[in-house]
């Protein structure tokens, strides 16, 4: 399954999120799952959903050990039997760009 979820702090007194969105994506890499991470999402490939769940709500406390408010915007293709979508996906659809 891949989930893509953007976690964000809010009510910390500045414009710039990166810091916290960064120990987010932190613990998304340390996890060990297959990631993306992109200017508005991280998307991970987990074997279910206890797994994806699990590192998304450490990501957020991550961020939320940084401010007193979090924003969570999930999203999520479940499909079972299937895995390595992270780039199959994308893969398919640049086969039908003409680029692979």
């Amino acid at each position: 399954m891949l989930i893509a979820f953007s976690v964000a702090p809010s009510g910390g007194g500045s414009d710039s999120v990166g810091e916290a969105v960064a120990e987010a994506v932190r613990v998304v890499r340390e996890s060990g799952l297959p990631n993306e991470t992109t200017s508005m999402f991280t998307t991970i490939e987990a074997k279910d959903w206890d797994e994806g769940m699990a590192v998304i709500k450490r990501a957020v406390e991550a961020v939320q050990a940084r401010a007193p408010r979090v924003s969570l915007v999930l999203k999520a293709d479940i499909r079972p039997g299937h895995v390595d979508q992270l780039h199959a996906k994308v893969d398919r659809v640049n086969r039908h760009l003409g680029e692979g």
